[in-house]
């Protein structure tokens, strides 16, 4: 219970950070400043995109954790969709990006395909949530901080997607895994 309040507070803290821009403190200011540079129409374009590039994201996290024998995981497969729940998404991405990680690490004690990694995505993962959070900071900082988040973001999908393969692969020889 303490730490569902714990997630509760700071996503109200993201949700400030969220709004603050639109309080009028500062017209050029936030991430939406960049999206409002597009226009409505391609702000509708861009959110739209990241929409299905975090779906896409998604399923492979929740892949990933399907793969993972039940009594290993730390998370519900499942509960890699609260992604999709803004602004609690980015509290919730911390956890998912550690239970995803734990979970694989876990795998790879009992599942020798998995001993081929050397590290379960923990650092590229945290790095984007992080960025991310650094990312609603107002002009350049929060500019920039985006800009790394999308890196570290995409490395650490690739190596999901590379942990999934193997994983599949396994599966596919081995029916009963």
């Amino acid at each position: 219970m303490l730490l569902f309040v714990l997630k509760i507070a700071l996503t109200v803290l993201v949700t400030v950070a969220l709004v603050y821009p639109f309080l009028g403190y500062s017209k050029d200011s936030g991430v939406f400043h960049e999206v409002q540079t597009a226009g409505p129409v391609g702000a509708v374009a861009i959110a739209l995109f990241f929409l299905v590039l975090v779906f896409l994201y998604c399923r492979d996290l929740h892949r990933s954790l399907s793969f993972v024998q039940p009594e290993l995981r730390t998370a519900s497969p499942r509960s890699v969709w609260l992604m999709l729940l803004l602004p609690y998404n980015f509290v919730e991405d911390f956890f998912i990006i550690w239970n995803v990680s734990v979970s694989l690490e876990r795998e790879a004690q009992h599942n020798q395909v998995l001993q081929q990694f050397q590290t379960f995505g923990l650092v590229s993962g945290l790095g984007w949530c992080v960025a991310q959070i650094v990312s609603l900071v107002p002009h350049t900082i929060g500019f920039y901080a985006g800009l790394v988040a999308i890196p570290f973001w995409i490395v650490h999908w690739r190596f999901i997607r590379k942990v999934n393969c193997v994983l599949s692969q396994t599966a596919q020889a081995n029916p009963s895994f």
